[in-house]
């Protein structure tokens, strides 16, 4: 079914916003990879709800249980199960959504489809289903930086109309979590969190984009046709909630350019298993399959979908009415949705490393 992504690094997860818990499984996880705890809790931390005024002010500590899969720190190639509890569900707050679809949300989908929907924060539609996807893509990360040294780093490059342009030489974590918008330009990230708390103040809310750079990307990852890379990239990416764009590389600007300027001229490399190139149109991707440069995407997020104006919808009758909805909401997704980001692009390249050990190793060794 749907909650399932992965074919050998495989996640399952369970849950609904205002339920007992949520969490996912991790299956297909290598024996043997030391964990470090505190980092999965810090992904979660940098995820969780109420970390600062211009996100949703629902409490929540989002400490980590994990149930099963490790030894003393030490993974046992079982799998991993882990849960977060919900402590602060207030379902009282989407009493009056029993019966009416939320502009732009997916209470009027998912009632079509299954005739009923858990209407309290979104269910399995809120973002709050992401803590499991965080929680396995942290153990993702600490596997392609324990073979690989891969580094995934992701951050909102812009807020509504307020962009900006970073160096990707010299982009780091610690420049991208220096303040609370999480964009690592500090002049224009106060004028993106100026922009979040007008529009917050307003009942309002924005969307923007977020973007990635994964250094250390080993080549040889995705394969031809159907499961390549850049594919399996979007499909994660995009199965974020509020995601409405993905850009790989030059993206649609490269469709202003000649193939004379688009194209990456290859140039000598040391390492024969690596191809390296002048410029990276491409991505990092080529043919579907990883060659060794950095991988670079964008990932469009649109505006909040619950708001606190006043808007006009129809309940399950098909009838007209207006909604002004009340929860717990944040104004703008994109601070909390960047280790979202991280933890997708983690868990589609620990999957293909392993596809591509198990179809390509065996007779190479």
């Amino acid at each position: 079914m749907s909650s399932n992504f992965g074919k050998i690094f495989r996640v399952s997860t369970f849950g609904e916003s205002h339920g007992g818990a949520v969490g996912v499984i991790l299956d297909g996880c290598p024996p043997k990879l030391k964990i470090d705890i505190d980092l999965i809790q810090n992904e979660l931390d940098r995820r969780r709800p109420g970390q600062s005024d211009i996100t949703t002010p629902r409490n929540e500590e989002d400490k980590l249980e994990i149930l099963s899969g490790l030894k003393e720190g030490v993974t046992l190639g079982t799998p991993i199960a882990m849960m977060v509890r919900n402590k602060d569900q207030k379902p009282e707050d989407y009493s009056n959504l029993e019966q009416v679809f939320r502009p732009s949300h997916a209470d009027g989908t998912y009632h079509l489809k299954y005739g009923i929907q858990a209407v309290s924060g979104g269910g399995r539609a809120s973002a709050r289903e992401t803590i499991g996807r965080v929680a396995a893509g942290a153990i993702a990360k600490q596997l392609l930086g324990t073979v690989f040294n891969t580094e995934i780093l992701s951050w909102v490059k812009r807020i509504h109309d307020i962009d900006s342009e970073v160096n990707k030489d010299k982009v780091s974590i610690s420049k991208i979590d220096s303040n609370i918008v999480r964009c690592p330009d500090e002049e224009v990230a106060a004028k993106m969190i100026e922009r979040i708390k007008q529009l917050k103040q307003q009942g309002d809310s924005c969307g923007g984009v977020v973007e990635c750079l994964v250094r250390n990307v080993p080549s040889g990852l995705g394969m031809p046709v159907f499961d390549k890379l850049e594919a399996d990239l979007a499909k994660a990416l995009m199965s974020l909630p509020a995601t409405k764009g993905f850009e790989i590389g030059s993206g649609f600007s490269g469709t202003f350019l000649k193939g004379s300027e688009h194209n990456d001229a290859f140039i000598r490399s040391e390492n024969i298993k690596r191809l390296r190139t002048t410029s990276n149109n491409s991505g990092g991707i080529q043919g579907g399959i990883s060659n060794g440069e950095n991988i670079e995407m964008k990932i469009a997020f649109k505006p909040t979908a619950t708001i606190g104006k006043e808007q006009q919808t129809v309940n399950v009758d098909g009838n007209e009415v207006l909604l002004k909805a009340k929860g717990r909401h944040d104004p703008c997704v994109l601070p909390r949705a960047v280790p979202m980001v991280d933890a997708m692009v983690a868990l589609v390249l620990a999957d293909h490393l392993l596809l591509n050990h198990a179809q390509c190793s065996i007779l190479n060794d």
